[in-house]
């Protein structure tokens, strides 16, 4: 970032008022630092509890919070959207917060040598702009030879970062195969939500797609056999605060701040969470619980990064949806 925050923009591209730019890098620096802690969160949750009921409370409580707020604020018929547009956002639901936040819980639990590290997973979540690219093309749609490149950079990275060497300090395959369909299933939902009728408020949106997520999960989780083997008192103080942080920051905080950054900075500035995010999750994965950097985990991360980069910056997204209730721009709410 500039050390001159006076040179942002807003969202249409003119010079931004000193105050205005100062609440678009505090709204930045949230969405950096609590969406690139999420991952760290995540591990730090799964140490005791089990992991798809976790992340069902956490959604299930943060679309409580969420819908109160929006009917205190905005009144009883805040929350009411036509049935279609209700399916549709709990179909993104489900493919983004049960397909792609689950898989990447179920990924960080379990044993050392079999769990992926948090900073890790963060590293092949970041992928998903490069799966959207792949979506886009296969839907007809014709992005830049530039934007090719950087898909084909980043799918480099991550090849380079999963591909054993000499057995030693790799990245556990079945994890990083689970992350992969995780961010697959996530590239899906973000591309759909875009491309069917969705509800024209985006908070709106987010409460169904966080219930549907909550319940989603809690089926599984119950097929699997976690809440029949759930005890409360077994779960350390440790595991439910990171729970109560992953509610609060992750799917509460940093996704309005996301949101409100969507209405005042420019879309190029935004999309920079999905470059700096890996970088926070490695580097507080390997501070706060020593997980290992190893020149393979720096060298692959690095070259996914500089293809995510590529991407964003060749691409430069609209800054909305192409018409009022057709989709979002969605980014890691769930996270």
């Amino acid at each position: 970032m500039s050390s001159r925050p006076t040179s942002a923009t807003d969202a249409t591209g003119s010079p931004a008022p000193p105050a205005r730019t100062a609440l678009i890098w505090t709204a930045l620096a949230l969405v950096y630092l609590f969406w690139g802690s999420t991952y760290l969160g995540i591990r730090v949750a799964v140490e005791s509890l089990p992991p798809l009921t976790s992340a069902a409370m956490r959604f299930a409580a943060a679309a409580v919070v969420l819908a109160l707020v929006l009917r205190l604020r905005r009144g009883p018929g805040s929350l009411r959207v036509p049935p279609r547009r209700l399916g549709s956002a709990a179909l993104v639901g489900v493919l983004l917060l049960a397909g792609g936040n689950g898989l990447v819980v179920v990924a960080e639990s379990g044993p050392p040598g079999d769990a992926v590290p948090s900073g890790v997973a963060a590293l092949l979540v970041a992928t998903v702009p490069l799966l959207v690219v792949v979506l886009r093309t296969a839907g007809g749609d014709r992005p830049r030879p530039w934007t090719f490149v950087g898909v084909g950079l980043g799918f480099a990275g991550l090849v380079l970062l999963v591909l054993p060497r000499d057995g030693v300090d790799g990245v556990p395959l079945a994890g990083a195969l689970t992350v992969v369909a995780g961010a697959v299933s996530w590239s899906v939902g973000s591309y759909l939500a875009g491309r069917i009728r969705m509800p024209a408020d985006p908070f709106v949106a987010t409460v169904y797609e966080m219930v549907a997520g909550a319940l989603a999960l809690s089926v599984i989780a119950a097929v699997r056999g976690e809440l029949r083997d759930f005890d409360p008192a077994e779960v350390t103080g440790r595991s439910w605060l990171a729970l109560a942080y992953l509610m609060v920051a992750g799917s509460l905080i940093a996704f309005t701040a996301y949101v409100w950054l969507l209405a005042h900075a420019p879309i190029s500035l935004v999309s920079t969470y999905a470059y700096v995010n890996p970088a926070v999750a490695v580097a507080l994965g390997a501070l706060l619980v020593a997980e290992p950097v190893t020149a393979q985990v720096l060298l692959g991360g690095a070259v996914i990064v500089a293809g995510v980069a590529v991407v964003v910056s060749t691409e430069r997204p609209r800054r909305t949806a192409p018409a009022a209730g057709n989709g979002t721009v969605r980014g890691p709410a769930g996270r």
